[in-house]
């Protein structure tokens, strides 16, 4: 009993924590704007990136697609308006697309730990590897916002709850692993591209989340470098 008792402490304790981690996953998602018939100074890269005519000038189709992309994304207002947030976004997934199968071509996540998560903030990617060996991943992550930021640094998973729930807010945080403080890998139900971020959690899809609830366990590393675009 005072075991568990300690471990009921320790989730109050997170609780506290990771509660004002989950408040964007709860806000009222913005009003759709209308449709706008005005260019945007992106609007070539973001046609060429559509597949769409890269001649700069804003048509009703390619407002149609610009809108579709920031609609999915999550990106407002999603007025199909070419501006430095929906190119931003997909400047990104195009950096992640060129890493390939080979993310720590930096050499920047170590190698000599064994079995570690590696978080790249920059390019908002994380993978896990055992040694040189990539065992998973890379993966698209959602880290924390101007303000939040993913703290930086080696780390490792201390505490783990695979149906964790913030008891202030009932907000779940499914497959959630924690490796600093109120920070931690969980799934979530938002694009990983949606803007701006979280509130410092490593944001994740499901089926990553819940592989790397597979693949770790309590003590392994996690390595988290870089910074977040926009922070």
């Amino acid at each position: 009993m005072g075991d568990i008792r300690r471990r009921g402490a320790v989730a109050l304790g997170l609780t506290a924590l990771v509660a004002p981690l989950t408040l964007a996953l709860t806000a009222a998602p913005a009003q759709a704007a209308s449709c706008t018939a005005k260019a945007g100074p992106y609007q070539k890269k973001v046609e060429k990136f559509l597949g769409r005519k890269a001649d700069g000038k804003q048509s009703t189709a390619d407002c149609k697609a610009i809108r579709a992309f920031q609609t999915k994304h999550g990106i407002t207002p999603d007025a199909g308006y070419a501006g430095p947030i929906t190119w931003g976004v997909m400047d990104l997934m195009t950096k992640q697309k060129a890493v390939g199968k080979n993310p720590n071509r930096s050499g920047k996540c170590p190698t000599n730990k064994g079995r570690i998560a590696c978080v790249d903030l920059s390019l908002q990617l994380s993978w896990i590897q055992d040694g040189r060996k990539l065992v998973y991943g890379p993966v698209p992550v959602r880290t924390g916002r101007n303000g939040y930021e993913t703290r930086t640094g080696l780390k490792k998973v201390y505490w783990r709850n695979i149906d964790h729930v913030s008891t202030i807010y009932d907000v779940p945080m499914p497959y959630s692993q924690f490796f600093d403080g109120g920070q931690a890998f969980h799934s979530v139900g938002v694009s990983m591209w949606n803007p701006p971020g979280s509130h410092g959690c490593v944001n994740m899809r499901k089926a990553d989340a819940k592989k790397y609830w597979s693949l770790l366990k309590k003590g392994d590393d996690v390595y988290v470098y870089g910074r977040k675009p926009g922070t």
